[in-house]
């Protein structure tokens, strides 16, 4: 499993980045998760402030 990013929802902050550990998110637009590098920790489900990151 890996983290979704609800395309509705991303505003395309980049607040998600910098706290995943594995470097799995980026930003260019939306956020994106490479699913490869996802351990689906979660830690950076609370730093979206839109609620944009799901499971």
């Amino acid at each position: 499993m890996t983290i979704r990013v609800l395309e509705n929802t991303c505003v395309g902050c980049g607040e998600c980045v910098p706290v995943c550990p594995t470097e799995a998110l980026s930003v260019w637009t939306l956020a994106s998760c490479e699913e490869s590098l996802c351990t689906d920790c979660l830690e950076c489900v609370p730093y979206c402030p839109v609620d944009a990151l799901a499971e």
